[in-house]
């Protein structure tokens, strides 16, 4: 849901892009992978999550796709679940030393990052911010980061969505 790193990035090239998503069509999905439960104060801390990620994403036998995923669910109280995963044909696939989530069939907004994935908290912030108020939708469920398979977290080169899962606010 935030930064993958502490160190304090240039918003130049994130905040001159505009905020225009596509809707999509979400599909149901089951993502393996591993958790954490962060703050705003321990959100630098997920990169570590993805470097164990790393080390074990080759047990998960049966994936779908070569795409990656970090899903932001369970938000209470300022704190909020983070899973870095990928998707699995269903849940009986996914081995027992990983968890799991549900990804719902909704419909989302989805949005793409321009920039050093270390500048994820601030087109975060922008779509909660800027778009999301006037756009006359709420959020309805777990929004997650879609990584393209050729995503590489070092280099920060790939292609990086945030899918926003929205309703009609009434």
């Amino acid at each position: 849901m935030f930064p993958h790193k502490k160190e304090t990035v240039r918003m130049d090239q994130q905040t001159k892009q505009p905020l225009e998503p596509r809707m999509e069509a979400g599909r149901a999905m089951v993502i393996a992978g591993v958790k954490g439960r962060y703050s705003k104060a321990t959100v630098g801390d997920i990169p570590r999550l993805w470097e164990l990620f790393d080390t074990c994403i080759k047990d998960i036998g049966k994936r779908v796709g070569g795409v990656t995923y970090g899903v932001c669910h369970n938000a209470h109280h300022g704190e909020f679940d983070y899973m870095a995963g990928v998707e699995v044909p269903t849940k009986g696939d996914v081995p027992g030393n990983f968890e799991s989530i549900d990804i719902a069939p909704l419909n989302y907004a989805v949005f793409t990052h321009h920039g050093p994935v270390q500048a994820l908290a601030q087109t975060y912030e922008r779509i909660m911010f800027e778009w999301l108020p006037p756009s006359g939708y709420k959020v309805v469920g777990a929004d997650f980061e879609r990584y393209s398979a050729d995503f590489d977290g070092r280099k920060g080169t790939g292609t990086v969505e945030v899918w926003l899962p929205v309703g009609q606010k009434v």
